[in-house]
């Protein structure tokens, strides 16, 4: 088999954790609220981030270098992920998947301000394209801007500057670095949050078993993800990452009885135009195109 089929079969299994994760957290939320689930989330991912380091002879490279840089990138992803959490049960789960889908978009505007990089003129015109499938899906001023539209972006702005400082880690820190304190630093960030008020909610013995999918999901996302981009190009994994925007609205039109709007299809081609344009023809950014493609 090529690459390029080997690629394709690991993006099938990006496509089955994202989605998954999407169901167990919709699940959960009617018991949890968003602290809580990425407090259980991220002590599962813990657990798994030590067995397998342990057992791949990786564990070795957990060390404390760059520890506020390791901070940086954990708190924008943990913003990002309470507000993808928050938006997957305040609007339509394919709006949430469009949305986030800006992402790369968010790293042509930000890198400029946090690794000195400029804006080349076709990440600006990539930019403006994917910020039109923005408005096409939201329709400000047409369509209800619910809550849900604003956090749905806003997760996207925090999974961008995740990336953006991924970037920057991973210069220095293997993988299995910064999996461990992304896991054990959101664990202490989610313990603070949930228990804040004094009061943690303990997930029933219905939603201990999709805590522990979230936590695996999550993770297995993100393997199989750097595997594909491993295998073959972003410009050949990224189209079909891109599928899981049908695959999602298809779910949630069979499990939640949500609408198929046609508009969420047409802006979220517009987003993908963008990106691909960028990373087709825009200035090779082959580090930040990897960890963009998702941060959950």
């Amino acid at each position: 088999m090529s690459d390029t089929g080997r690629a394709a079969i690991w993006m099938v299994g990006a496509i089955a954790a994202f989605t998954s994760m999407a169901v167990a957290g919709r699940a959960v939320s009617f018991e949890l609220d968003t602290f809580e689930i990425m407090l259980y989330r991220s002590a599962v991912g813990v657990v798994l981030v030590l067995i397998v380091s342990s057992a791949s002879g990786t564990r070795r490279q957990i060390n404390t270098d760059r520890l506020g840089l390791h901070g940086l990138r954990n708190v924008a992803h943990f913003v990002g992920q309470n507000l993808w959490f928050f938006s997957i049960t305040a609007i339509p789960l394919a709006q949430v998947f469009a949305l986030e889908f800006t992402t790369p978009i968010w790293v042509i505007l930000l890198a400029p301000f946090v690794l000195g990089e400029r804006i080349t003129r076709i990440g600006a015109l990539a930019a403006a394209i994917g910020f039109a499938g923005v408005m096409i899906v939201t329709r400000p001023g047409i369509a209800t801007l619910e809550t849900g539209h604003l956090t749905a972006a806003g997760a996207a702005v925090g999974f961008a500057l995740s990336a953006i400082f991924t970037r920057r880690l991973t210069r220095t820190a293997s993988i299995t670095c910064i999996l461990f304190w992304l896991t054990t630093m959101q664990l202490v960030l989610g313990l603070a949050c949930a228990g804040i008020d004094g009061d943690i909610a303990q997930p029933s013995l219905t939603s201990l078993p999709l805590l522990v999918l979230i936590g695996c999901a999550g993770l297995l996302a993100h393997y199989c993800l750097t595997t594909a981009l491993s295998l073959a190009p972003a410009a050949v994994v990224m189209p079909i990452d891109f599928v899981r925007l049908p695959v999602i609205a298809v779910v949630g039109a069979l499990v939640y009885s949500e609408g198929l709007d046609p508009f969420v299809f047409l802006g979220a081609a517009f987003i993908f135009a963008g990106n691909y344009l960028n990373i087709t023809r825009g200035q090779s950014r082959p580090a930040i195109t990897q960890v963009t493609a998702s941060q959950k």
